[in-house]
């Protein structure tokens, strides 16, 4: 019942003009922002016996702590990558990643080769979270002032952060995969059935490469029409 009204508050707020704030009100948005609040407080108790359960099973505790965990951990990595940028910038780090990219030969060809092969490289080391919390800032603005589509950048950086996912050693796919396979498949097995879709991704990260409107024209399609 909790969902059926959540579906149904989205639709009236679809359809519906629900501002309270107003000067004058109809007497159809009236009754529509009544159904609001009816909705509102059947969506709060369905969330409220939900969490009720969850806490008399023993799950929301053990789910909030893992949540608290994963959350920690990931600011951990903000802030120390926060930290480590500053230090990197306050060196003269910066200035000298963007004369080793502006000097790569091919200009800013040779630059976005270099950058995607040291992020593919990286891929087998480390998360795609310390990898986009850590690298991204550094070399991002240097592309950028370049002459480089942010768009397109973005989806090539994305395609590249997730054959981290299955490059090994450190790859999670592989790693779930490892959990649910039998004892009769072996993890250089896995190693060796990722290469596939490995290189797919590659293919298809060459591709973008070479015809960039693939990853830009829905984005400049939706903006212009905006």
């Amino acid at each position: 019942s909790a969902a059926a009204a959540l579906i149904a508050l989205l639709l009236l707020t679809s359809f519906m003009d629900l501002r309270t704030a107003r000067s004058e009100i109809s007497g159809i948005d009236q009754v529509a922002i009544l159904a609001a609040y009816i909705l509102c407080a059947i969506v709060a108790i369905g969330l409220g016996a939900s969490l009720w359960r969850l806490w008399r099973s023993g799950v929301l505790g053990e789910v909030s702590q893992s949540t608290a965990r994963i959350t920690s951990m990931v600011f951990v990595i903000l802030i120390g990558a926060a930290l480590f940028s500053l230090v990197f910038r306050g060196l003269g780090g910066d200035e000298t990643v963007q004369e080793f990219l502006t000097s790569m030969p091919g200009g800013t060809v040779g630059a976005i080769v270099t950058v995607m092969a040291i992020m593919f490289l990286l891929g087998f080391f480390l998360d795609f979270i310390e990898i986009i919390f850590v690298v991204v800032p550094i070399v991002a603005p240097i592309l950028l002032m370049m002459g480089v589509d942010p768009v397109w950048l973005g989806v090539m950086m994305a395609i590249n952060l997730q054959t981290s996912f299955l490059t090994p050693p450190f790859g999670f796919a592989l790693f779930y995969l490892r959990g649910v396979a039998p004892e009769s498949v072996t993890t250089m097995q896995i190693y060796r059935g990722a290469i596939p879709f490995v290189g797919l991704q590659i293919v298809a990260l060459g591709v973008i490469a070479l015809f960039p409107a693939l990853a830009t024209w829905l984005p400049r399609l939706l903006f212009s029409a905006m």
